[in-house]
């Protein structure tokens, strides 16, 4: 007989990607593991269109130089991004993985006390776990000005 596996309703964190990502990096205690993850993740990351680093889609706070772009396409965040250093790119990528196709609303609903059930904040520097959040953030606001600018449009 085939177990289906359930989601906990406790587990949710803001997406099913999300929950994906995170429960993947849970299922492992070693943090060299979890850093091979996210520098797998990085080689995924949706390419910035160089015209589009610009203030606006600059990460404040990152000691790389980072830039996230959302575009809402059919009321959803499609996600891009650039980082120049791989670290950040793949947790960029983490981000953007997690974050891609949610409405504005569903983004803005997301607690960052996700970060650390991540289990990276135990393994990155201050500085990249300071970058992570800052990423979030920078998102958060985005999908923020993303829904004003949806509602102002109806």
């Amino acid at each position: 007989m085939i177990q289906i596996k359930e989601k906990s309703l406790i587990n949710t964190y803001g997406s099913d990607s999300l929950d994906d990502l995170i429960e993947r990096l849970q299922s492992t205690s070693n943090p060299k593991r979890r850093y091979e993850y996210i520098l797998w993740l990085a080689k995924s990351l949706p390419t910035l269109p160089e015209e589009l680093h610009i203030e606006g889609t600059k990460v404040k706070g990152c000691i790389s130089e980072v830039y996230v772009f959302g575009n809402l396409h059919n009321g959803k965040i499609q996600w891009k991004g650039y980082s120049d250093a791989v670290i950040t790119k793949g947790l960029l990528a983490f981000l953007i993985k997690g974050l891609n196709d949610l409405t504005p609303f569903e983004v803005l609903s997301i607690d960052e006390k996700f970060i650390e059930m991540t289990g990276l904040n135990k393994s990155l520097t201050p500085s990249r776990a300071n970058g992570f959040l800052n990423i979030f953030l920078k998102m958060k606001a985005q999908a923020k000005n993303l829904s004003l600018q949806s509602s102002e449009n109806k």
